[in-house]
This record gives C-alpha cells, structure tokens and sequence, in this order.
C-alpha cells in the first residue's frame, strides 16, 4: 500500500531538515504555509531558541499577511526587516516540506530582496 500525501510531507520535511542547521550567526529561516496563515520564524538550533517570530494571527499583522502569492511577497519583507532589528543579516532557509516554488519561492525572493543573504 502506498504512503499517505501526510507521511510524504513529513519525509521531505526531515530530509529538508537533515541538511539544514541554523546558528547564531546564521539562523535558520522556518516557513510554513497553512490554509488561512502564514507562520515564519528566526531559529538558532544550538540553542533551541526563536530569534524572531512572526505570524498572520498576530495582532496588527493579520489583515497583510494572506496566506497567497501577494501574502507571501508582504511576508518576505516583513520578515526581513524584523530580522535586521535584530542584526540577522545571514540566514539559512527552511522550506519544510514545500517545494521552492509559487508562495515559498516568493517570500524567500522578497526576503532577499529586502537584504537578507541566503
């Protein structure tokens, strides 16, 4: 019997993951994409700690943020500029199990465009 559309998405998750790992000097870039949101944080792995968070669900965000190409643009820049308040200028991306294309290819362009090196 062939493998659920959940347990593959959970493969590609952990062998996205395998390779990736996040310092503090170069946190780990986290996406995820859900129907109505769009949730992104900052991560240092050495330590197990958010640097930034940011999420459509927030207050004063939700109304930008939707969970679509022109959404994700919006999160893109948004992202980045939370991450230079916190001097991140160098980050490592984590598409989780998405591929790079349509929302995650647009965020992570605007991201960079709005001065974060990948």
């Amino acid at each position: 019997m062939g493998r659920s559309n959940q347990e593959l998405a959970v493969r590609r998750h952990w062998r996205v993951r395998r390779k990736i790992h996040g310092t503090a000097e170069r946190p780990r870039f986290s996406v995820k994409f859900t129907e109505k949101h769009i949730h992104i944080q900052f991560i240092d792995d050495e330590k197990g700690v958010t640097l930034v968070a940011l999420s459509s669900t927030q207050e004063g965000i939700g109304g930008k943020l939707k969970p679509n190409v022109q959404g994700a643009v919006s999160a893109g820049k948004l992202a980045a500029e939370r991450a230079k308040e916190k001097k991140i200028s160098a980050v490592v991306f984590d598409r989780g199990s998405n591929k790079y294309h349509g929302k995650v290819k647009a965020l992570a362009d605007a991201a960079r465009e709005a001065g974060l090196k990948f």
